[in-house]
């Protein structure tokens, strides 16, 4: 357990649907107070305190010691309620999570902040709140300050900040203050692409010393570049842990696919080289296969066979047309196969799937896609091959020419 910075052991929240959570601030204090002269049958009292929602329903997973964990999910799935219980927010209903380490959060914008103190006045109250010495706070005070690019208005309240500066500034306390663990909620749904990347630099940077970090984000390509593992949940239960691009790739084909028309064509058994999911080296040539039962006469389509990363974004769209495959509805459902040459592929997690588009008279306009099939592709860890999606095998040449006459 030396290594372990958070242990998640059967945790649960349950919610009741219109009674507020209990805490000990003044404010809700005042409000509860007030509620009760409300005159409130006792048969509704009971009856809205028997509606509840389960936001967390038995969660096991532990963090180690300096690891990024991506957690990810639809909206309601639970990931804010998880780290608002890791971060002694609000209580769970059952289980507990231990937390072996000082934890930083910043899960909304702001968050820990006194709107009537200054910047200035923020930082040292956020470092003495995680029990830092004053000398320590001012060691990384100008370091703070460049960073969240708030110098002219340090000495300024906060409540006047605009949400931008707000934004830089809550983050820049939260990576640069000493704690060994960071609660990062969707931080970057908020500011510009330029904060963006320096935020995801920063974190960059916080992982590489070692610091245990939880990230929530609807940006993918964010999670992807930041964490090593992933944590999926679905409707308050993990559906998912384990490594960040079969994570990816399972969330984003839980995502209901669309179909246009009536749906009368379909496809079936997709498989890559015969297998499914589909195991391939980066480089080698591949098939991908699946039936088409075709119910309309091939007048008016087109076939497609997409590849898209572990985000859903297309790397490779291969299309046909009617001239190219016969398909005739009286011969029954079909086999077909689209052959891929060596596309050198980056190592991870692919998915293909075939789209048909349809424009008969029977059928009308439409559109059918299938089912996907996961592609693992394998191959090297040469960092400087994993820049991009696709490593072409190209033919290089170098002339020389003379400098005489120069």
């Amino acid at each position: 357990m030396s290594d372990v910075a958070i242990e998640v052991q059967e945790l649960s929240k349950r919610y009741n649907i219109g009674v507020r959570e209990s805490y000990s601030t003044l404010r809700d204090t005042l409000a509860n107070s007030a509620g009760r002269l409300l005159f409130w049958s006792k048969k509704r009292r009971k009856a809205r305190s028997e509606s509840f929602i389960w936001a967390l329903r038995d969660l096991n997973f532990s963090v180690r010691q300096g690891e990024v964990l991506g957690v990810i999910g639809r909206n309601g799935a639970g990931k804010s309620t998880l780290l608002k219980i890791l971060s002694r927010i609000t209580t769970p209903t059952d289980g507990y999570a231990d937390i072996f380490g000082r934890v930083r959060s910043l899960l909304e914008v702001g968050t820990g902040f006194h709107p009537e103190l200054t910047g200035r006045e923020n930082i040292f109250l956020n470092g003495a709140i995680l029990g830092m010495k004053r000398s320590d706070i001012i060691a990384k005070f100008d370091e703070i300050v460049a960073f969240a690019e708030v110098e002219k208005f340090i000495d300024t309240p906060v409540k006047r900040f605009s949400s931008g500066m707000y934004l830089r500034l809550a983050f820049a306390v939260a990576a640069h203050l000493t704690s060994e663990i960071l609660l990062v909620d969707e931080v970057l749904a908020v500011g510009d692409a330029a904060f963006q990347k320096k935020c995801l630099g920063k974190m960059g940077k916080v992982a590489q010393e070692g610091r245990t970090v939880l990230f929530v984000s609807h940006n993918m390509a964010a999670v992807r570049s930041l964490c090593t593992r992933g944590l999926l949940m679905e409707e308050g239960k993990i559906a998912a842990n384990g490594d960040i691009e079969r994570v990816l790739y399972q969330y984003t084909q839980s995502i209901p696919r669309q179909s246009e028309g009536s749906g009368a064509s379909c496809f079936s058994g997709l498989r890559v080289n015969g297998q499914t999911p589909g195991l391939i080296g980066s480089g080698e040539a591949f098939d991908v296969s699946c039936g088409l039962q075709m119910r309309t006469a091939g007048s008016g389509f087109r076939l497609f066979c997409i590849i898209q990363d572990s985000n859903g974004d297309p790397i490779v769209v291969a299309p046909t047309n009617h001239r190219e495959l016969l398909l005739d509805r009286d011969s029954g459902p079909h086999e077909v196969t689209v052959r891929f040459p060596g596309l050198w592929l980056r190592p991870g997690v692919y998915s293909a799937h075939f789209k048909l588009l349809m424009n008969s008279a029977d059928e009308g306009s439409g559109r059918i896609i299938s089912d996907p099939v996961m592609l693992d592709v394998s191959g090297t860890d040469d960092p400087e091959l994993l820049l991009g999606y696709i490593t072409p095998q190209v033919a290089w040449r170098a002339d020389c020419y003379s400098t005489v006459g120069r």
